[in-house]
């Protein structure tokens, strides 16, 4: 059964990139500009993975990552931050989140796909 995957991201070229590397590493994505709609979908579909950015139009990704570890439907999704903010204090403000990890942009277009799906138990 294909693993599925939400890439949550508003800028368009960097979700049609990360999607085309999860589908042809064999996974089903969704994908959303916004982390309210992006919550609603981890609802709905509850992928096996969740790739956020870190800078969304309506709240910052750590953000977004607090409200779904507080939901019994999707505490347990890792989430993978996926953002350009590679100092430490961004990649502690990750790493608080439970069960999530980090990728720096920009992103190696070659390991992506396995990098993620590391985080996935």
């Amino acid at each position: 059964m294909r693993k599925k995957a939400l890439i949550i991201d508003d800028n368009e070229k960097n979700r049609m990139l990360e999607k085309d590397l999860l589908e042809v590493a064999g996974f089903e994505v969704f994908e959303v500009e916004d982390a309210v709609i992006g919550i609603a979908m981890a609802r709905k579909e509850k992928p096996d993975i969740i790739i956020m950015d870190m800078r969304l139009p309506d709240m910052l990704g750590t953000e977004a990552g607090k409200i779904l570890r507080q939901d019994k439907e999707t505490c347990d999704i890792p989430i993978v931050f996926v953002t350009a903010f590679v100092r430490p204090e961004h990649r502690e403000a990750t790493t608080a989140i439970p069960n999530s990890g980090f990728i720096g942009k920009p992103i190696n277009t070659r390991t992506f796909a396995k990098e993620v799906s590391q985080f996935i138990k």
